[in-house]
C-alpha cells in the first residue's frame, strides 16, 4: 500500500510539473507573440476565388501592434528585398518561417476627383493576373496612424491557384503590412504604387545610393501611410530615403489628401533611352496645382491621373504615344474626368471610371496584365474605402466599404 500511495504521489508531482511547465511554455509565446496571434486569429475570408473569372480569394486581416515598422526605419530600413526579408523573418516570426516577394509586372491606373459637397477622392485599379488579395486594416498609435491598405498575397508567395487555409500560410501573411500596393490613413492621407517600365527594353530599378537611409517601394507606401499627415509630409518622407524599387522593377507614386492637394513621384535620370542606371536616379514631385509644364491637359485641370509611363515631359523623347504603357487607359480616364472638370457625383460615379479602364475587356493593354485584381475609391474627406475585387462592379454582395472612423 506504501508503494502505491508513493508511485501515486510520484505522479502526481510529476504531473504537475508537467502541466506547469505547459502554462509556463504557453505563457511565454503568448508574451512574445500576442500580438501576432491576435493578429493570425483576425485572418478571415470575405469573397470566394472563382477560377472561371480568374478571381483569387480575398481576404481581411487585421493586424494588432505596430509590426516593427519603427525598428525597421530606425535601423535605416534596407536596400533590397532579401534584406527585407532577413527583417521581418528574424523580427515577426522569430526566425522560424523563411518568407518571399515575388518578381512581377503590373499595370494599375488612378486618379484625383471632388464631390459636389466637396469631398475629396481617390480612385485606383490595380492590374495584374489571377492572384488572392488581403484588405490589410492597422490601427493607430501614438505615433502611428491607422491605415487601410490592399495587398497582393502573391508577392508574399501566397500560390495563385489555392486558398490561404493552413497556419503557416497566415503566420507568412504576417508580413504584409510590409507590402501595400495603396491604401488611406485616418488622416485622409492616400497613395497608390504604379509601375513606370523605366529603363528601355528592359525595366531598371530604382537602386538609388546615396548617404540617405535605404527603403523599398511597399515600405515606402507603408512610412507614407504609417506616418504622413498630408501631401507635403508624404513627399518629405520619400526625401528622406534612398529609394531600391522591389522585385526587380520601377515604380511611381501618386499621393493626394483631404486638402484636394496631390503629387506625382518619380525617380528619373534625363530621360528613357539613357536611364539604365538606377543609382542615378533622383525623385521629381509633380504637384497637381504647380504642373502647368507638363502639358495644356494637366495645366487645366485641379486634378490628376496617372498610369504606367513617367509623365515628366521629354522623358520619352518624342516616342509614339504607344510606347508609353497605359497611354491608352490615361487618355481614357482625362476623358471621362475632364467633361465635368474632375468633379463626380458619388464614389460610385469615380468607381464607374475605374470600370472604363478596367481590364478584362479593354481593347489595347500594351502590356500583360489582363485582369484588374481590385479597385478601390478612397474618400479623404471621410476617411473611408470603397473597394471592388476583380471587377464585379454590379454585384452588390461583391462591393464593400471600410471605414478608419
Amino acid at each position: 500500500m506504501e508503494t502505491k500511495k508513493l508511485i501515486k504521489r510520484i505522479c502526481a508531482i510529476t504531473g504537475g510539473t508537467i502541466l506547469g511547465l505547459i502554462l509556463v511554455l504557453v505563457l511565454a509565446v503568448f508574451c512574445i507573440w500576442h500580438n501576432e496571434i491576435s493578429t493570425v486569429s483576425t485572418f478571415k475570408k470575405i469573397k470566394d476565388r472563382n477560377d472561371a473569372h480568374s478571381d483569387g480569394s480575398v481576404y481581411v486581416m487585421k493586424v494588432s501592434g505596430g509590426y516593427y515598422f519603427d525598428k525597421f526605419l530606425k535601423q535605416g530600413g534596407v536596400s533590397n528585398d532579401s534584406e527585407l526579408l532577413s527583417f521581418i523573418t528574424s523580427n515577426i516570426t522569430k526566425g522560424l518561417i523563411k518568407m518571399k516577394i515575388k518578381e512581377t509586372n503590373i499595370g494599375c491606373s488612378a486618379f484625383t476627383a471632388v464631390t459636389p459637397d466637396g469631398k475629396r477622392l481617390m480612385g485606383r485599379n490595380y492590374d495584374f493576373s489571377k492572384t488572392n488579395t488581403a484588405v490589410v486594416i492597422t490601427k493607430k498609435s501614438k505615433n502611428r496612424h491607422a491605415s487601410i491598405s490592399t495587398v497582393d498575397l502573391q508577392y508574399l508567395g501566397m500560390k495563385v491557384d489555392q486558398d490561404v487555409e493552413t497556419l503557416m500560410q497566415k503566420i507568412t501573411c504576417l508580413a504584409a503590412p510590409y507590402a501595400p500596393l495603396d491604401g488611406i490613413n485616418d488622416a485622409g492621407v492616400s497613395c497608390g504604387i504604379f509601375m513606370s517600365y523605366q529603363g528601355g527594353p528592359k525595366t531598371i530599378a530604382t537602386n538609388q545610393d546615396t548617404d540617405k537611409p535605404d527603403i523599398t517601394s511597399t515600405t515606402m507606401l507603408r512610412a507614407i501611410l504609417d506616418y504622413a499627415d498630408n501631401v507635403d509630409e508624404a513627399v518629405e518622407i520619400a526625401q528622406k530615403y534612398d529609394l531600391h524599387d522591389s522585385a526587380n522593377t520601377s515604380f511611381h507614386y501618386m499621393v493626394a489628401d483631404a486638402t484636394g492637394r496631390s503629387a506625382i513621384l518619380e525617380w528619373i535620370n534625363e530621360n528613357d533611352a539613357n536611364d539604365n542606371d538606377g543609382s542615378k536616379r533622383q525623385l521629381v514631385v509633380h504637384y497637381n496645382d504647380k504642373d502647368n509644364y507638363i502639358g495644356e491637359q494637366e495645366a487645366a485641370s485641379d486634378f490628376q491621373w496617372v498610369t504606367n509611363f513617367i509623365i515628366a515631359p521629354g522623358y520619352y523623347d518624342e516616342s509614339p504615344a504607344d510606347d508609353k504603357k497605359g497611354y491608352d487607359r490615361y487618355e481614357k480616364i482625362y476623358e471621362d474626368l475632364v467633361e465635368t472638370n474632375g468633379t463626380v457625383a458619388d464614389e460610385a460615379a469615380a468607381m464607374k471610371i475605374l470600370d472604363d479602364v478596367s481590364r478584362r475587356d479593354w481593347p489595347f493593354r500594351g502590356d500583360s496584365n489582363s485582369i484588374t485584381v481590385h479597385s478601390a475609391v478612397f474618400n479623404l474627406t471621410d476617411k473611408t474605402m470603397l473597394w471592388v475585387p476583380n471587377e464585379h462592379y454590379d454585384d452588390p454582395s461583391a462591393i464593400y466599404k471600410f471605414s478608419l472612423k
